[in-house]
């Protein structure tokens, strides 16, 4: 596993009963997370100081519990990037910590390759890869179908004094916009992308990641120009695993292209336990390995 060990801003202090208690730069949030199955104690008192809990609910969804009055959002930082925190009515921040394992990565690989750098950066979210590629000195498409997620990655680049970065704000679907390119010869250096596990389409086209995603990719294999330096394959799916998605990459990448696939979970340091939570998986091919 890889840890995203690098935070300062962000902690898991606990985990236990299906949830986790987190410190965002001091703001204490309890959120259910699936991959704690383990009954154990609370291991800090810390639990009862949380200033909103989320509940689930068994009819789909849930809502936040505010115990102390929070502003409506604020700021958390990573080095020099800056990201917005707002929860929302689906238990999430806005952010995803475990990926700055990727970030970090994504930004070595951009400056060691001593040339300019295109990024397409599908299913962007609020713009965690988008930012770190473009502070790291790539030209970015950040793409996303929605314009609330758009708007807010857009926020977090002027968070990070980033806005004047060669970025594009693409509201648009994604496997629509990546065919578009190729009919128009325009290719990227690097791909990345983070397929939501289920969804719907704007005309009612059912998403399901399982049976999906083998298309996706080969799709996005044809827009890597002739140079290209990586493939990154996220997923929170859980019946997708982080070999699932190499040998995906292995099989359309690597004939064509050559290279190598490496792939592991990615998680996030419990205090309390001393141990990594896992949160999800990812999958890169690096062309030149």
């Amino acid at each position: 596993m890889r840890v995203a060990d690098s935070w300062k801003e962000y902690r898991i202090l606990d985990t236990s009963n299906g949830e986790k208690l987190e410190s965002w730069a001091g703001k204490l949030l309890v959120r259910p997370d699936p991959q704690i199955i383990w009954h154990t104690e609370h291991k800090t008192d810390l639990w009862q100081k949380a200033d909103a809990v989320y509940h689930r609910s068994a009819k789909g969804g849930g809502e936040w519990e505010y115990r102390r009055r929070l502003p409506e959002s604020w700021t958390i930082g990573l080095g020099e990037l800056k990201f917005i925190i707002r929860p929302t009515g689906f238990k999430h921040t806005g952010l995803f910590p475990e990926q700055a394992v990727n970030w970090q990565l994504m930004q070595e690989l951009i400056r060691g390759a001593g040339r300019p750098i295109k990024v397409l950066n599908l299913f962007a979210y609020t713009g965690g890869a988008t930012l770190a590629c473009a502070a790291a000195g790539a030209q970015v498409s950040h793409v996303d179908a929605s314009k609330g997620m758009v708007q807010w990655a857009r926020e977090n680049a002027a968070a990070s004094g980033l806005e004047d970065k060669p970025v594009r704000w693409l509201v648009d679907d994604c496997e629509k916009f990546v065919r578009r390119e190729i009919r128009r010869g325009s290719f990227y250096d690097a791909v990345v992308m983070d397929p939501p596990s289920y969804g719907r389409g704007p005309g009612g086209e059912v998403w399901k990641l399982e049976d999906s995603i083998y298309g996706l990719v080969k799709t996005c294999a044809d827009v890597l120009s002739d140079k290209p330096l990586f493939f990154l394959l996220n997923s929170y799916t859980t019946g997708l695993s982080p070999s699932v998605m190499a040998y995906i990459l292995s099989e359309v990448l690597c004939p064509k292209l050559g290279g190598a696939v490496t792939a592991d979970e990615i998680g996030l340091p419990v205090e309390s336990s001393a141990m990594p939570l896992p949160c999800g998986s990812t999958a890169i091919w690096l062309h030149g390995v």
